[in-house]
């Protein structure tokens, strides 16, 4: 159940020094590399064995590959030739132009690059057949080591590699970065925002270019001078589209690196230009300021110099801004993290990070469509305190990432469709319920669901309080997520996860005889005529009175109670420990009983005899226990069913066993984070 619970407190960003190991032997890239060395051999990854599970997992090879080493391969094997740049990256037999563009721009920024692809790597003296590349994860910098067997056929590299045949950066981190997906399968089809992200832990932002601000070139000119990295798309109308050719040399479907961005003088006038990269490292575009187009000859050989202008075909071309605008749908921009700005940059992101999760039957409620379930979502507040520099707004980022979904292909899992809504806090702490969001509009929401790793948007509103909830569209998903702000000035945030608090009537007296009510003479009748004279019943005979009676109850439709719920009830009520219950004691417990009949009843709105896992949160706060996302997750995958349904016998046995808990809780004084150590949900 890789669903269950995360810890949702704010985090602060990840430091990329503190890049975590992860082969399973805990050692790192050094203690391992130094290993090799001192045996003599070559290193080989057990994590990521030379073997087909680690290139498809719905398939078998095409062909037969064979898996070598670079010195198998070429005779003078280096692992960067001449420095890491875009024409490094060339396309081979798999459909991962994504991650392909968003290794292009890796290039451009240096520092970037020597945190994903450490420099002091290569074939020399202490070469030992092991590699290491860092990724980004959820708030968290992996360092993953792989060995240097690379799949081939016929002799050469069958997916990324580079222009010059014995250079193999590229290729040694496309196979990390399949290693830490799960297999080369893995990274088929994709968003080039989303290596972005791991590659420097920023956050995406998409926009639509035909319906993009007017200061679209000017957006783009800032993100790349801030070291940015971006992408862009040609959309596709149907999927017999993918990676058609346009008259124009384009490709439908595909992802373009954009590495530049500048003006021209030309015949008097200037132009704005784009450069755009193929990383196929071949097919460009053909219209105006192409490599060979009549334009290049009204400017100058310095200023074609300056623009690094050279018509070759290598993937990289330049076009005319207003032509991009026309021809492009989609671009991608993935802002770096504070951690990742040069310390020059005058703009710096604050950051705060929540983990969660949505777990069937508690808190996958779905979007705001499924009113009755989507109160029970995860909700994070937010304090928006210090108004932008000369705004009346705060200007903040939220983006809201699904974890692990292409790990989890192999599973049969897919991208789930996701996004969240945000609204003005009411001004009182814990879970909103649902009658707030019934009477409350959002103030704002991302602009769309879609299945994307990540939702991201832009919002500026007024200092105040707030409270996001991120959903999937659907109720009853499971997915675990990270939420990532990023403001322009601080800001505070704080999950509205409930804190345990158990809040319980003190149990009356038992009636004196005389005094006994009419129901209560009844129940002394039928336990004189099953117990005898002891007046004491074992868990067998308290389960036929109890049903007995229940079964005369009208207005409760429900199964038998089971025998373990009575065992849970005697051991709840009996103060003399021989596992009986006495009448006295009965009494007490049917009060309890009465009470917790009626909450039943309160929130099974259909009166079918089951209540919704959905309303357990506010069933239990009836009864008196207020319960936080991680204890209830627990109860509910105890005692729901698979249509998410509780029967009283259950909401029964979950009720003594928390009382019975909180008993124990109580008794040894312990604080209430350690109540999630006792055994209600067993």
């Amino acid at each position: 159940m890789p669903y269950l619970h995360q810890d949702s407190k704010p985090r602060l960003p990840a430091l990329p020094g503190a890049a975590r190991p992860t082969i399973s032997s805990g050692k790192t890239y050094e203690e391992l590399k130094q290993d090799c060395l001192c045996r003599g051999v070559l290193f080989e990854d057990p994590d990521f064995p030379a073997c087909n599970s680690s290139l498809f997992f719905s398939e078998k090879p095409p062909v037969p590959f064979v898996w070598k080493r670079p010195g198998d391969i070429v005779k003078d094997p280096k692992f960067i030739l001449g420095g890491a740049t875009r024409t490094d990256i060339c396309q081979g037999d798999l459909g991962d132009c994504w991650l392909l563009a968003a290794i292009a721009s890796l290039t451009l920024n240096e520092k970037t690059l020597a945190r994903v692809v450490p420099l002091d790597q290569n074939f020399g003296p202490d070469y030992a057949g092991i590699f290491h590349f860092q990724f980004w994860q959820h708030n968290e910098w992996l360092d993953v080591v792989i060995d240097d067997q690379l799949p081939t056929f016929k002799g050469r590299l069958v997916f990324l590699h580079s222009a010059e045949h014995n250079e193999f950066w590229s290729a040694l981190l496309e196979k990390a970065y399949a290693k830490l997906n799960g297999s080369y399968e893995a990274l088929k089809g994709g968003s080039t925002i989303e290596a972005m992200e791991d590659f420097t832990g920023g956050v995406g932002e998409m926009y639509e270019v035909k319906k993009a601000p007017e200061n679209f070139y000017e957006i783009l000119e800032k993100a790349l001078k801030r070291c940015s990295m971006v992408g862009c798309s040609i959309d596709t109308s149907s999927a017999t589209e993918s990676e058609a050719k346009t008259p124009f040399g384009l490709i439908k479907g595909h992802a373009y690196s954009v590495t530049g961005i500048d003006e021209v003088s030309y015949r008097g006038m200037q132009v704005q230009l784009i450069r755009i990269r193929n990383p196929w490292g071949q097919v460009e575009w053909n219209g105006p300021w192409s490599d060979n187009s009549p334009e290049w000859r009204s400017v100058s050989p310095s200023e074609q110099k300056r623009l690094s202008q050279a018509a070759l075909d290598d993937g990289e071309f330049w076009m005319k801004f207003e032509d991009f605008r026309v021809h492009f749908d989609k671009v991608e921009i993935c802002n770096l993290t504070p951690d990742a700005l040069e310390d020059s940059t005058a703009h710096k992101w604050e950051v705060t990070i929540h983990q969660g999760s949505w777990v069937r039957g508690s808190t996958a409620g779905g979007c705001r469509n499924f009113l009755e379930t989507f109160w029970t979502n995860p909700q994070i507040k937010l304090h928006l305190t210090e108004k932008d520099d000369g705004q009346d707004e705060c200007t903040f980022i939220a983006a809201l990432m699904q974890k692990d979904r292409r790990k989890l292909k192999k599973l049969g899992a897919e991208m789930l469709t996701i996004g969240y809504s945000i609204y003005e806090s009411p001004g009182r702490d814990g879970h909103l319920g649902k009658d707030f969001f019934r009477y409350h509009p959002s103030k704002a929401r991302s602009k769309t669901y879609i299945n994307l790793r990540e939702v991201s948007n832009r919002f500026k509103l007024p200092p105040g309080d707030y409270i996001l909830v991120p959903t999937t569209f659907e109720p009853h998903q499971e997915a675990d997520f990270c939420l990532r702000i990023f403001s322009e000035k601080k800001a505070i945030t704080e999950d509205l996860d409930e804190n345990v608090a158990i809040d319980l009537p003190e149990p009356p007296n038992p009636t004196p005889s005389p005094q006994e009510t009419e129901e209560e003479k009844q129940f002394r009748a039928l336990f004189e005529q099953i117990s005898g004279e002891d007046m004491e019943i074992a868990a067998e005979e308290l389960e036929y009175v109890l049903n007995a009676v229940l079964k005369k109850t009208k207005n409760i439709k429900f199964k038998n109670l089971s025998l373990i719920s009575c065992r849970n009830i005697i051991s709840l009520m009996d103060t003399s420990g021989n596992g009986k219950l006495e009448f006295n004691e009965f009494k007490v417990f049917w009060e309890k009983m009465k009470k917790w009949i009626n909450i039943f009843l309160q929130f099974d709105f259909d009166k079918s005899g089951s209540m919704s896992s959905y309303e357990l949160r506010s069933a239990l706060k009836a009864a008196g226990y207020q319960l936080n996302n991680y204890l209830l997750q627990l109860i509910v995958l105890r005692y729901s069913d698979e249509q998410f349904q509780i029967e009283f016998d259950d909401f029964l046995n979950c009720l003594v066993r928390l009382e019975n808990a909180s008993r124990v809780f109580q008794a040894l004084s312990v604080k209430n984070k350690d109540f999630v150590n006792l055994n209600i949900a067993e």
